[in-house]
């Protein structure tokens, strides 16, 4: 991706970030085919610095189950990688913020939550998966209680 396009999606990003903020979810808070939006607060895995992107996810075991897809670009995405890295986080669905604990689903673990979670609530997404050559990492976001 060259410098340009980083450009437009950071733009893009921080403006959905706050749009959906503002409106408490209202806008923003439906991804396409209807997968229910959260933003995803994650310490970068270099800087430690908070940030902050808006991701679809699934409920599942009590959790959020999120993917990262990047549109079946080649490499995980930013943020993926810094959830990976950090193995905590911070979700907002609608106005309600609660800390989470990461879990990377791996193994028939991962590929059941595929095939059984999210192909089955939103096809399209077995779209990415076939333009890529990566596996589509998936991460389970479990609120912590108490």
């Amino acid at each position: 991706m060259n410098t340009v396009m980083k450009t437009v999606m950071r733009t893009a990003n921080k403006v959905g970030v706050g749009v959906y903020r503002v409106s408490g979810g209202k806008v923003g808070g439906k991804g396409s085919g209807g997968v229910p939006v959260l933003l995803l607060t994650v310490p970068g895995r270099k800087t430690g610095k908070p940030h902050t992107t808006p991701v679809g996810y699934f409920e599942h075991e009590g959790g959020y189950l999120v993917v990262g897809s990047a549109g079946g670009m080649p490499e995980d995405p930013q943020w993926f990688r810094n959830l990976r890295a950090a193995g905590r986080a911070e979700v907002q669905r609608g106005r309600a913020t609660e800390a989470v604990t990461v879990r990377e689903l791996t193994g028939d673990e991962r590929d059941a939550a595929w095939r059984d979670v999210v192909l089955v609530r939103c096809p399209p997404f077995g779209k990415y998966e076939l333009k890529t050559s990566r596996t589509m990492p998936l991460a389970l976001l479990t609120p912590t209680r108490g």
